[in-house]
């Protein structure tokens, strides 16, 4: 076993041991939604392996799919908390939070000029994991009210992106196992930052959950499945020549999945919350 993962092996034994804790402490919604993160990146990494030189259909229905309920729920849930707290302080925490999002591909971009121990595609899946992590760890640290049908929508994402991720690393002929770094991250991540508590000043938690919000738009956003020349839906593209037919047929899927994302989410709130 490689040396990355043996760290995907190592990350993970430090999730289930935080979880151990987690669950003495009763957080089993927060639980619920890491492990779910988990599975849905530890189960589609073999998938996406296994795939690596099929079309590109499967992965425009998971990201249109994951981007629509991730739209959907930070716009449902999160953007009116922030506005909740504080209208205008709110308003200022989801513009940062856009903003640092966009600001996030400039590192991811500089990584990959450095010469890293870790897979590139590894280290800034895993990155940001620990990120949303943390963000997913202060909201439900801070509301144990709030359902999980917010989390589980956030953390949708994980599946497609573990199912891409993996075919590139099996096209490299690199250890696929190395995809339980960022499988683990998101959990560690949630279950540590869990413990922090907010002050209880309006402005500030409008600007926390705010930009909770805009980071999570922007991440729902970047996972829009965009069928353009030499975007990565191309890239597993299985045709040769002029791919202008098949990318504006996936073009009409990919609208179609972000809607039904975003239904799934409706439905779920007028039915389940």
């Amino acid at each position: 076993m490689s040396r990355i993962s043996w760290l995907g092996v190592g990350a993970t034994a430090v999730f289930v041991a935080l979880s151990a804790y987690a669950a003495s402490v009763g957080a089993w919604k927060l639980l619920g939604i890491t492990w779910v993160a988990f599975a849905a990146m530890a189960l589609a990494a073999p998938l996406g392996a296994r795939h690596r030189d099929e079309g590109a259909n499967a992965l425009v229905w998971g990201y249109g799919l994951a981007s629509g309920a991730m739209v959907t729920s930070a716009a449902v849930f999160l953007v009116p908390q922030a506005i909740g707290h504080h209208p205008q302080y709110g308003g200022f925490g989801i513009a940062a939070g856009l903003l640092a999002g966009f600001g996030s591909h400039t590192v991811g971009h500089r990584l990959a000029h450095m010469e890293l121990p870790v897979d590139r595609t590894v280290a800034e899946l895993a990155a940001h994991a620990f990120s949303a992590g943390l963000i997913i760890g202060i909201v439900y640290g801070n509301m144990p009210g709030l359902g999980p049908t917010l989390g589980l929508a956030i953390v949708s994402h994980k599946g497609p992106a573990g199912y891409a991720a993996a075919r590139r690393l099996a096209s490299k002929r690199r250890a696929v196992s190395a995809l339980l770094l960022p499988a683990s991250a998101l959990g560690v991540a949630a279950i540590l930052a869990s413990v922090v508590v907010l002050p209880e000043s309006a402005p500030f938690r409008g600007v926390v959950f705010g930009f909770a919000a805009g980071v999570f738009l922007h991440v729902a956003m970047d996972f829009l499945p965009r069928c353009e020349i030499g975007s990565e839906i191309h890239e597993h593209l299985s045709v040769e020549g002029d791919a202008h037919d098949l990318l504006d047929e996936l073009r009409a899927h990919a609208v179609a999945s972000t809607f039904l994302g975003g239904l799934a989410v409706f439905l779920a709130w007028l039915f389940v919350v």
